[in-house]
């Protein structure tokens, strides 16, 4: 098998996971929570802050400024799946990623997010 199909076949078998991550701007320490059913999307939006499609309009105006090589992606914390006869993935990582905006309050000088009123 070539190393192309191989690595093909590494990724399709690699679990799907869901998760918190962040995005950290190095030159001035602001930080983007997110989460994401699926974390191997991560790639997806990268290219998304380099074509200039990223919805945070700060965070985008900044990536395009201050240039890919100035952010850090990293993940934060993995979803655990319960074993439940009912476990929402969707709800429980909302409460994931407000527990993250909580502890970091990435707000105002500190981060790209607004507080909600």
């Amino acid at each position: 098998m070539d190393r192309k199909k191989e690595l093909k076949q590494l990724y399709k078998e690699t679990p799907i996971e869901a998760g918190i991550f962040q995005i950290k701007n190095t030159e001035n320490q602001k930080i983007y929570i997110g989460s994401t059913k699926n974390l191997k999307t991560l790639n997806g939006l990268k290219f998304m802050l380099d074509t200039g499609g990223n919805r945070n309009k700060e965070l985008q105006k900044e990536w395009l400024e201050f240039g890919k090589e100035a952010f850090e992606i990293e993940v934060l914390e993995i979803l655990k799946k319960k074993e439940e006869a009912y476990f929402n993935e969707k709800e429980e990582l909302q409460k994931l990623e407000e527990k993250w905006l909580e502890q970091l309050q990435p707000y105002g000088e500190r981060g790209y997010h607004h507080q909600k009123k």
